[in-house]
């Protein structure tokens, strides 16, 4: 990739291919021929906190998002494996990053707390009161003298 090259994120935001670091390594699972001697895997590290590109709100959401992948330093790292050649594997982990982006640039709408209606809180007592009454069914029988 070239310095100049960005990538599309979501709308007008885009990140630059210089802040994506690729080091391809040996692929787990079935390879044939070529197991013991091609690094295909890539794994791929994109350093969150020192984006020029990413809007401060959105890098916050993003590291929330990243879980385990973020680490101490604020590197998402993203290895990709499920293909049999780089190109693939460098394409689908680079897709998986802007995935996780686009997602961290939506923005959750705050909860408003409600009230439950008379009907539902009606609905909820008459349901205990039938549980109740199965229940007290299952009781010893009492002798009414």
């Amino acid at each position: 990739m070239s310095e100049r090259t960005r990538i599309p994120v979501r709308g007008n935001l885009a990140i630059g291919a210089e802040e994506i670091e690729e080091s391809f390594i040996r692929s787990s699972g079935p390879g044939g021929q070529n197991v013991n001697k091609v690094a295909t895997a890539v794994q791929l590290r994109f350093n969150v906190r020192l984006s020029p590109s990413l809007p401060v709100p959105v890098k916050e959401r993003l590291m929330r998002l990243a879980g385990a992948r973020l680490t101490k330093e604020g590197e998402i790292v993203l290895t990709a494996e499920r293909f049999r050649t780089q190109e693939r594997n460098r394409a689908d982990a680079v897709e998986r990053l802007v995935e996780l982006i686009a997602r961290a640039c939506e923005v959750e709408k705050p909860r408003r707390p409600t009230r439950p209606t008379l009907a539902s809180k009606e609905r909820r007592h008459t349901a205990k009161n039938v549980r109740g009454n199965v229940k007290a069914m299952r009781g010893r029988p009492r002798s009414d003298d």
